[in-house]
């Protein structure tokens, strides 16, 4: 019999021996240079999105500079952070849809450079919609969507 799978919450709250400070090390180093990584807990990464409030932003690279800082670390994990907001996402998203009024804002973080994050959940047409009804202009460049000035709007965290 198959193992049933874990519903997006279950993963959300599965922090694998996480948090991890770790020294920065192999090729990474050729990008980041030296000093030390956190490897932040999924919760974490959804505690920064939920701090986001309405009409404000945050890119994943904020969410990095954040718990770097908390963590007393050189940098945040680019890869985890995303895969953990992405399942901060879905997360919220299966909350909503099992009736969930507080969820966490998922459409408020975008990848670096403003853009919408196709891969959380109802794509661009959803987080377009949700972003233009808290007074965001989104522009369209050639395939990728971009919040207009998101700069002025990105949140203090």
């Amino acid at each position: 019999m198959a193992a049933k799978r874990k519903s997006w919450r279950e993963k959300l709250a599965d922090s694998k021996d996480l948090p991890k400070v770790a020294p920065i090390g192999g090729k990474m180093t050729l990008r980041w240079g030296t000093g030390t990584m956190v490897i932040a807990a999924p919760r974490e990464v959804d505690e920064v999105m939920r701090k986001v409030p309405k009409g404000r932003l945050v890119t994943i690279n904020e969410i990095r500079n954040c718990l770097a800082k908390k963590h007393r670390a050189t940098i945040g994990c680019p890869m985890t952070t995303g895969i953990f907001a992405w399942i901060a996402a879905h997360a919220a998203n299966e909350a909503e849809a099992n009736g969930a009024k507080r969820i966490t804002p998922y459409w408020r973080t975008l990848k670096s450079g403003g853009e919408l994050n196709p891969k959380y959940p109802g794509g661009i047409p959803n987080l377009k919609n949700r972003l233009e009804a808290e007074g965001h202009r989104i522009l369209k460049k050639g395939t990728r969507y971009l919040v207009a000035d998101f700069q002025q709007a990105l949140a203090k965290l």
